[in-house]
């Protein structure tokens, strides 16, 4: 009987990891006192340090949008990974916004306390309804950590937030379409890392998941445009992230009813063949890995997708050249060209399409920590429809941390256009969160302590 009290205590303490010694840790709730991005390690060492680390706070790719401009009340609001204080590991969820018209943001609120968690593959995206409600979809992790959205009690305010939803849900991708309601593209970890979506008119009901893409293991990263959704996903061998590969996107302009390629070819849902009609590039048959980025729109309403290119899934020389690579539909065909290339795998930059001109806002450039994740962040220029580029200014220089995850807001503002982290890629750092207007000629540093309940950022340059 002793011997089934014991496992029984045991299976209580790793199940609720927030009761230590007989003490139970309270979440943190309200507002904190600045902005600290979440540290964090993979723990996957090899020659040139760990596959990625550092500054996450706006990790991952794959968790879209994190940044939403609403004209509505002149304000761009957004979510990160955040922390409590310089040394801890400890994930929050983060909200705020950046006030376009005073210029100041608010004490973040924390909307989730991920008690016993660092890992910020469990960060969140965000949208927002027509009513101007503030939508936070939590990631999970598999079943071990469930996910659950949260919406705020008034339009436009970030105080207070009501869970709506728990469910089994990771690299949540929401998009709001209006007067219709909920599109949510997300992975289950069913027979590998596979994608699923579903729908709901009000966030709380949803429609039964239904299953996109069986082949193994993928990852995703979709897009909304004028009521057209596009996702683009690679294929990872037997569920393996170091071996992603291929290209394929699908389309779908009645809320997941069909799905078609982008030639129109209506197809048949789960995919469950590598060689598919949505495949746009076998970058298997070359030995080249595929790291996607962002994906956006031309003016003609066709998806482009940044990606970087690689030769190897660990950082350092090996994985060289790392390409930057623009996917392009024109034409009635898939078109690829080169960017530049990058130092790491995780080097994750933002796509922008006004017209002809193209920027991309990206750690393209090496930083203090070489072979790290990010680095330098620039500005490239493309007035060719992304055909040819050229880096026009860089951003950061000497910075004392690598920047990573440059993020592009929705609907961005020429104000707040691209939103990211800081952090030392080598070993436990504080986590600086920073933003840059369009001309890439400013950047502002969010306030890492506040005292007041609003503070100015900090401009850098």
């Amino acid at each position: 009987m002793r011997n089934y009290i014991y496992i029984l205590i045991l299976f209580i303490l790793l199940s609720f990891p927030n009761i230590v010694e007989g003490q139970v840790n309270k979440p943190h709730k309200g507002r904190a006192d600045g902005y600290k991005g979440i540290w964090f390690s993979l723990g996957q060492f090899s020659e040139h340090g760990d596959k990625y680390s550092g500054g996450l706070g706006t990790y991952t790719a794959n968790h879209n949008p994190i940044a939403i401009y609403a004209p509505e009340v002149d304000k761009t609001f957004f979510v990160y990974g955040g922390t409590t204080q310089e040394d801890e590991k400890h994930l929050l969820i983060m909200l705020s916004y950046y006030d376009h018209k005073e210029g100041v943001v608010p004490k973040p609120v924390i909307v989730y306390d991920k008690l016993g968690v660092d890992d910020p593959h469990d960060n969140a995206s965000l949208a927002i309804d027509d009513e101007g409600h503030i939508w936070v979809f939590v990631s999970g992790r598999n079943v071990t950590r469930l996910g659950s959205i949260h919406k705020s009690r008034k339009p436009y305010e970030i105080d207070t937030f009501d869970e709506v939803y728990v469910g089994d849900m990771t690299y949540p991708q929401p998009w709001w379409v209006p007067g219709k309601g909920f599109v949510h593209m997300f992975t289950r970890y069913t027979g590998g890392r596979e994608l699923y979506w579903s729908t709901s008119e009000d966030g709380e009901s949803w429609n039964p998941e239904k299953k996109l893409a069986s082949m193994g293991g993928h990852y995703q990263l979709s897009g909304m445009h004028e009521g057209k959704l596009v996702t683009s996903f690679v294929y990872l061998k037997g569920d393996n992230a170091d071996t992603r590969t291929n290209l394929y996107v699908l389309q779908s302009d009645d809320m997941g009813e069909t799905w078609k390629t982008m030639g129109g070819a209506t197809v048949q849902t789960p995919l469950t063949d590598i060689q598919n009609e949505a495949l746009v590039k076998d970058y298997d048959a070359e030995g080249k890995l595929v790291y996607m980025n962002d994906l956006n729109f031309d003016k003609n309403g066709n998806p482009v997708i940044l990606a970087i290119v690689s030769n190897h899934y660990q950082p350092g020389p090996n994985g060289d050249p790392r390409e930057w690579q623009i996917i392009r539909w024109e034409n009635g065909a898939w078109n690829i060209s080169k960017v530049t290339t990058s130092t790491h795998n995780y080097d994750v930059g933002s796509l922008y399409i006004n017209g002809n001109y193209w920027e991309i806002l990206a750690p393209t450039e090496a930083g203090p920590q070489v072979h790290g994740t990010g680095g330098e962040v620039a500005l490239w220029i493309s007035k060719d429809d992304g055909k040819t580029w050229k880096k026009k200014r860089n951003l950061t220089k000497n910075s004392p941390r690598n920047h990573a995850y440059v993020r592009r807001p929705l609907n961005a503002h020429k104000a707040f256009y691209a939103f990211w982290a800081d952090g030392h890629a080598n070993e436990l750092s504080k986590s600086k969160l920073y933003f840059t207007n369009k001309k890439g000629n400013k950047v502002w540093e969010l306030p890492y302590d506040m005292e007041d309940d609003f503070a100015k950022p900090k401009q850098l340059r």
